[in-house]
């Protein structure tokens, strides 16, 4: 068996779970054996029930006290049972899992492990898992991997199919060269790769999560500096001339751009009338203002003669943006066209506008990914404008510099275009430098004229029926709210509130005026952004919703925001999140809920101190060790898999300077020592060309 080997390679996957498998992104046996877990399940020792605390979850060996039964609130269906042991006795609840009633037996023993909460009932074991006693005795004390689990799969299927691909694949060979390994400590290859899947216990686990994070460090690095080495010979073929109707535009605006704003797009001017490429990063937090600092730039190329496109995360924010700028256009007298382009469109309507974009007869285009789809063809394209989400990597450069030979522009040499890369993720700038090495670096660090500070709080699981109360009161107000919860799906494994079934017992405890809608990773796109159509037009008034709305539609009506279990997030993933409300002419309120972790008060505390979300990042920095594997990724940038850039900090740095001597050393990895090596990171940038930018 071969890493590049199709997965239909390993035993007990045919074409059909093969299928399964693509949806998640794994196609080759390589791509399975890196689709790492995304946790672990510590099976501990049952407790007895007398000694049971509200939060975290809890283990019980105890039997059923009588039958279970059900009953019903509204279209929710409870199993509800009674469990004791030679301690005490306890109440069990599951939601929407009829069949228990028929599978629980009255008398006889069981394993539940859940997550133990308090009603008007008093202490609830909810949604637990049940084993037999002599299944789970041999687990306790052992780590299980956890995966996320793509539609058709299971995690006993993923166990053994990698299990298969070890077997089959044998031992791989070492690409780290040895005198890296012995400086940093790290683990072998094979070691590292297997033990990540099915780790012996926490100290291994560590040991080889580090090594596999180094990896993804280092290998990321050398491609940027490489990269960025070629991006030193690039010259400025879209070259313009400043526009003095960009500055007339600029000083009719409603609003006072901040210094912060002022001093960025001079940057980017400098850059686009310079005599290098743009490949510049616009840092600034959710709400401070890059997206006007954005259109003046598509301006600027507008009147140089040059097409613009700014590509957006979701349907919906695509299509605020250009309505915001066609407004604002409008209100000024400002003749430039604006082409709004999104994959939900006809196509009737993508046919139309291909050809307008084509003609030239667009200046600017608005849209999600569609905009760089293979029909899209641009006269004169100068820069692209997109979101971290959307690192726009060196083919698609190319391929969108190749596309300007016919229209309007025939006969006319098309040059590579600008690219500017917009983050809202507060990145501290001694580690900003050494991941976006590619690009230069541009903060915006100030909050628009007039923006209200939001107004913070840490509350505990006890005190949620007064954020509930608090909610209502908002919303009788005329303003809504967000609900955020950390996972989509029930897990035994994983602590949190789950968004389905969080809607349905908030549904309860809120008046039934409110209207409530649920919004997850899960959802097609159609469907979320319908719901977030309906949440913007205030059709919804609370959204409960995963983290998807980091991205999601500027809604200044929306002035509360909930966060349950926050102890799992890191704190810039949470200062993200609060970026989405505050954007109104009223105060905002957000209630960080600590679900089980006394330990993690303190670090929460952060956030009610500061709205300063570079601040934020460094203090989490100093506050998170790096031994907390079992903690929540903060962000998914880079699209690493296992690397996290704040709780890995320490080992980005060392990652940077491992490369940093390296090619010092041996700049074309020509040398027997790094032959493997220089095998793996042409892999790897032919397999990221799409995401690395040049």
């Amino acid at each position: 068996m071969r890493l590049a080997d199709k997965l239909t390679a390993i035993k007990g996957i045919g074409e059909k779970t093969a299928q399964s498998y693509a949806r998640a992104g794994m196609e080759t046996v390589e791509d399975l054996i890196h689709y790492y877990p995304r946790t672990y399940e510590e099976c501990a020792a049952p407790v007895p029930i007398r000694s049971l605390q509200e939060g975290g979850p809890v283990v019980v060996c105890a039997a059923l006290a009588s039958d279970a039964r059900v009953r019903y609130t509204g279209k929710l269906k409870i199993v509800d049972a009674v469990i004791r042991d030679e301690t005490g006795s306890l109440r069990v609840t599951w939601f929407n899992m009829m069949y228990l009633k028929d599978v629980l037996r009255s008398g006889k023993r069981y394993v539940f492990k859940g997550k133990l909460s308090v009603s008007r009932f008093g202490m609830v074991l909810e949604q637990p898992v049940i084993y037999a006693p002599e299944t789970y005795v041999p687990l306790i004390g052992k780590l299980r991997p956890i995966y996320s689990l793509p539609s058709g799969i299971t995690g006993k299927g993923i166990e053994k199919a990698v299990k298969e691909a070890f077997a089959g694949l044998g031992m791989l060979k070492e690409f780290l060269p040895a005198s890296i390994r012995r400086k940093y400590a790290l683990a072998e290859y094979n070691y590292a790769l297997r033990t990540i899947h099915f780790p012996p216990d926490k100290t291994e686990l560590t040991f080889a999560r580090r090594r596999l994070v180094f990896d993804e460090f280092f290998l990321f690095i050398l491609a940027v500096r490489y990269l960025r080495d070629v991006n030193e010979v690039q010259e400025n073929g879209c070259r313009i001339e400043p526009s003095p109707l960009v500055d007339q535009f600029e000083k009719s605006l409603p609003f006072a751009l901040t210094g912060a704003q002022k001093r960025c797009y001079q940057e980017i001017l400098a850059d686009l009338t310079g005599p290098k490429l743009m490949n510049r990063l616009v840092q600034g937090d959710v709400g401070s203002g890059k997206t006007i600092v954005a259109l003046l730039a598509l301006m600027q190329m507008a009147y140089g003669g040059y097409q613009g496109a700014l590509m957006a995360p979701t349907e919906v924010l695509a299509r605020q943006h250009y309505e915001n700028f066609t407004r604002l256009f409008a209100q000024a007298q400002i003749n430039l066209r604006v082409e709004l382009l999104t994959g939900s469109m006809t196509a009737k309507e993508k046919r139309e506008a291909y050809g307008r974009i084509a003609a030239h007869e667009t200046d600017i285009v608005v849209g999600t990914h569609a905009v760089i789809q293979d029909k899209v063809h641009f006269a004169r394209l100068g820069l692209v404008i997109t979101d971290e989400q959307h690192r726009f990597g060196v083919r698609q450069r190319e391929n969108l510099a190749g596309k300007g030979q016919e229209g309007m522009e025939q006969g006319r040499q098309q040059s590579l275009p600008h690219v500017l890369v917009m983050s809202a993720t507060p990145i501290p700038r001694t580690l900003a430098i050494i991941l976006y090495g590619d690009l230069d670096i541009s903060v915006i660090d100030e909050k628009p004229v007039g923006r209200l500070p939001i107004k913070n709080c840490v509350i505990g699981a006890s005190r949620r029926k007064k954020a509930y109360e608090f909610i209502t009161n908002q919303v009788k107000e005329g303003r809504q709210a967000y609900v955020i919860c950390p996972m989509v799906e029930d897990s035994s494994s994983v602590e949190g509130e789950n968004v389905q079934d969080y809607a349905k017992k908030l549904a309860e405890e809120l008046p039934p005026s409110i209207t409530i809608g649920t919004l997850h990773g899960r959802m097609k796109p159609s469907e979320k952004n319908r719901v977030m159509e309906d949440f913007a037009a205030g059709r919804i008034q609370v959204l409960v919703s995963t983290t998807v709305v980091e991205v999601g539609v500027d809604v200044p009506n929306a002035t509360v925001m909930v966060v349950e279990n926050a102890e799992r997030f890191g704190l810039a993933q949470l200062h993200q999140l609060r970026g989405r409300i505050g954007r109104g002419q009223y105060q905002s309120y957000c209630i960080f809920i600590n679900g089980s972790d006394a330990s993690k008060v303190k670090r929460l505390e952060i956030l009610t101190r500061t709205n300063d979300g570079f601040a934020i990042a460094s203090e989490d920095l100093k506050l998170r060790g790096p031994g907390d594997i079992f903690g929540l990724r903060q962000s998914g940038l880079m699209d690493f898999a296992l690397g996290d850039i704040y709780t890995d900090a320490g080992i980005l740095k060392e990652a940077s300077e491992a490369a940093g001597e390296l090619l010092a050393q041996d700049y074309e990895l020509r040398s027997e020592e790094n032959r493997e090596l220089k095998k793996r990171l042409d892999r790897y940038l032919e397999r990221k060309l799409d995401t690395l930018s040049l």
